[in-house]
């Protein structure tokens, strides 16, 4: 499913405006960017799930191609975690 299904979806089913619902949607994932990327907080949403930032350490990799040692850099990234609802409801 597309943002753009979502929003058709959401508009059918509530009958507001796709426009309207399209600058939520916008707003919504904005601010989970703005929590993980940004702030490094993480975003708890009952019922559904958890968006965390996670952190890799500095480690060191080979490229193969060119017989070279590279070091790849500590890092963070978003993560997902359905809640246990969510999970439950996939079963």
């Amino acid at each position: 499913m597309t943002k753009a299904e979502i929003i058709n979806k959401i508009a059918e089913e509530t009958g507001v405006a796709k426009k309207d619902v399209a600058t939520t949607v916008e707003a919504f994932m904005e601010e989970i960017r703005t929590s993980l990327a940004e702030n490094k907080q993480n975003v708890y949403l009952r019922g559904f799930g958890t968006f965390v930032v996670k952190h890799r350490a500095q480690k060191t990799a080979r490229n193969i191609s060119k017989n070279t040692t590279i070091v790849i850099d500590a890092h963070d990234f978003p993560a997902f975690k359905p809640s246990k609802s969510f999970i439950e409801k996939m079963k």
